[in-house]
């Protein structure tokens, strides 16, 4: 059946949208996930992908043209399906100030969405907030942190809250001014895109009415945790206080440990090697400014230790206890794209063991120079991207009709976070020196264990980088990370007998297992790229050719 895609909200400001480019046309095959087209918002140029599978049926704004938010944009569908009642019937969303709820009601389906309050007229000066869509497969929400509260005043460009997505915990601004009236949405609760988030206006406004009657997309769900009872004499009541007494109070972090500071402020502290976590911030909201890395005097550090024992949630012996914890956005994101991509994709694995020994004394030359900081991750990446080059075969995508070929080489490096896994995404690898990709996989892991690294930057690896030597797992196989037709799992470093040149001799070896999707990777081509990725991280100097 057709799907109609319409002018997506891609800033909470967005009315209409310009589409700058179309990367598909008529006729084309959409794979869930390819990029439809750039659209020009009122903020920046954005790539708008699908989240349908089908043949690109019909395109409702040509490049250049301009149209509202929710208006036809395309059709996709089954390749010769008949689309003229969609086309006919008008399926833009887009719907006049005259037109009646009945009417709408009969024309779309606006079961998520409350009408009471739709013929209320909002005061002079009143703006509504809503939940604002920051990823492109964002469908909800979660307030992971407010830095204002009701009754603070707000400039246009100041940080209202952070929100947590499917794929990051990411900072949302003001896009006006005034005072903030009412917030629909508190800590921990989670609700749909375009869901009521906040309203502000000038001081003193009764938004009761808008506030009570404006619901999008059902109801805010309460992020709760339904813990086992404890017997009430288990309870460590003193050591809970002298906890709380000894806890020093860090003004630029919340509850959660995160550092709240500016751009500048962080890029000042890397330079300066200054701990932000060791900063006062004397910021809006305790963040920490350019003046407060200015003013930066490191102090002796004082230790403080507490008697208090552990607090487990472990049930005493001969009781039982469960806890639930609600997922969150991106652990649920996470167990979607894996589960489809192992049921999916036809895994095989292959092994091959590597001699470290050069790569060794290589990577001691390299940090001996001023400045330069090389690991042996850096190193297996870039010939990882060196070894694509000369096997194309691996760095493609399966799209069910056709092969994708990638001229481009994007690696993504897997990367460990609290509540899971990320991938960020070193663009044009194979173009890149050793020391360059060091310093982008250094700066990209920096950002998603810091929550802050943007949607852009982990989208688009064409093959994947997954490292657990530095727990030392000696092997192991990984899920490939889809559209990626492979993925490398890398082990520990271990130090053992090996025999060179017919002798016994203390050698140092790493294990690599390639995981390939047998719809686009034979065996043979996955055996020949690991043997030339081997014969690179083996020689190093080969890689500085």
């Amino acid at each position: 059946m057709a799907e109609v895609i319409n002018m997506p909200r891609l800033s909470d400001t967005m009315e209409e949208g310009t589409v700058a480019t179309w990367l598909k046309k008529v006729g084309d095959k959409v794979e869930e996930g390819d990029i439809l087209a750039e659209i020009e918002t009122d903020k920046a140029t954005m790539e708008f992908e699908s989240f349908h599978e089908g043949t690109l049926l019909h395109i409702g704004v040509e490049e250049g043209e301009t149209t509202k938010v929710d208006a036809l944009l395309a059709i996709i569908g089954e390749e010769g399906e008949d689309i003229s009642s969609l086309l006919n019937g008008n399926s833009g969303t887009e719907v006049s100030k005259e037109t009646t709820v009945e009417e709408l009601e009969e024309t779309q389906d606006v079961s998520g969405v409350d009408f009471s309050g739709a013929s209320q007229d909002i005061p002079e000066g009143v703006t509504v907030v809503t939940m604002p869509r920051l990823s492109d497969t964002m469908e909800e929400g979660t307030v992971a942190t407010w830095l204002k509260k009701v009754g603070d005043e707000v400039e246009e460009g100041d940080i209202l809250a952070e929100i947590e997505t499917d794929k990051a915990t990411m900072e949302f601004e003001s896009f006006q001014s005034g005072t903030l009236l009412h917030v629909g949405l508190e800590e921990g609760q989670s609700a749909k895109v375009d869901s009521l988030l906040a309203i502000i206006g000038p001081a003193g406004t009764d938004v009761s009415g808008i506030a009570g009657n404006f619901k999008v997309g059902g109801e805010a769900k309460q992020e709760t945790k339904t813990v086992a009872p404890k017997k009430e004499e288990a309870k460590p009541v003193a050591a809970k206080e002298e906890v709380k007494a000894s806890k020093p109070e860090v003004s630029s972090s919340n509850t959660s440990g995160r550092i709240f500071a500016s751009p500048l402020a962080k890029k000042m502290a890397e330079e300066k090697g200054i701990n932000l976590s060791e900063v006062n911030g004397s910021g809006e909201n305790g963040r920490i400014v350019k003046r407060d890395i200015e003013n930066f005097t490191p102090s002796a550090k004082v230790e403080t230790y507490s008697t208090a024992a552990p607090v487990t949630n472990f049930a005493i012996a001969g009781e039982e206890g469960t806890e639930e914890v609600k997922n969150s956005s991106m652990r649920k994101a996470i167990a979607k794209a894996l589960g489809n991509s192992k049921f999916s994709a036809p895994h095989f694995y292959l092994n091959i063991e590597v001699d470290m020994d050069n790569a060794m004394a290589s990577r001691k030359t390299i940090n001996a120079l001023p400045d330069t900081k090389v690991s042996f991750n850096d190193m297996v990446v870039k010939a990882c991207a060196m070894a694509l080059v000369k096997h194309p075969q691996v760095n493609t995508t399966w799209a069910d009709s056709v092969t994708q070929y990638h001229k481009h080489i994007h690696v993504g490096v897997a990367v460990a976070v609290d509540e899971g896994l990320v991938v960020p995404v070193i663009k044009h690898t194979n173009a890149l020196s050793l020391t360059q990709i060091g310093g982008a996989v250094r700066d990209l892991a920096g950002k998603a264990r810091n929550k802050k690294i943007k949607p852009d930057e982990m989208t688009g690896s064409t093959f994947t980088v997954s490292n657990l030597g530095m727990f030392g797992i000696e092997s192991f196989t990984s899920i490939i990370n889809q559209p990626n037709s492979a993925i490398l799992s890398v082990g520990a470093i271990v130090q053992k007998p090996v025999v060179k040149d017919g002798q016994i001799v203390v050698g140092n070896t790493m294990m690599l297992t390639l995981a390939c999707d047998h719809r686009t990777v034979d065996g043979a081509v996955g055996a020949q790229f690991l043997q030339t990725l081997k014969s690179y991280i083996e020689n190093p100097v080969t890689m500085l050719a």
